[in-house]
């Protein structure tokens, strides 16, 4: 299976279980890598063979800046969904970030990682 991947992508949500997460927001940072067989694409220099991976962060930016959820678990999972919902797309794994997470100690980065397939 073949790669795709995109780094960094940046977006504010409004994501937490503490009410000055909700309030305020932060910043969350997302990393996919997509799975898919781009061969078809390839040969046929053809984009709607493959998958948009313009198209593809801005629908990550829009989980990350939509409905606010308590865990980055859920909100990976949400991020998985949306992804594995291009045609193209066999496999996800997706990065959670949370640089502003609530923790008393000095930290550099809470992540979540998780990787979804279709069925």
């Amino acid at each position: 299976m073949d790669r795709v991947a995109l780094r960094g992508l940046r977006a504010r949500g409004h994501h937490g279980v503490f009410p000055h997460e909700r309030e305020e927001g932060q910043t969350f940072v997302v990393d996919l890598v997509l799975g898919l067989d781009t061969r078809p694409a390839a040969a046929a220099d053809d984009l709607t063979k493959t998958v948009h991976y313009g198209v593809v962060a801005e629908q990550v930016v829009e989980v990350v800046e939509g409905e606010p959820v308590d865990l980055i678990e859920t909100l990976a999972e949400r991020i998985a969904e949306r992804c594995l919902g291009h045609e193209a797309v066999r496999e996800v794994e997706v990065v959670v970030h949370k640089p502003e997470a609530p923790i008393t100690v000095p930290f550099d980065d809470v992540t979540i990682t998780i990787t979804r397939s279709r069925a």
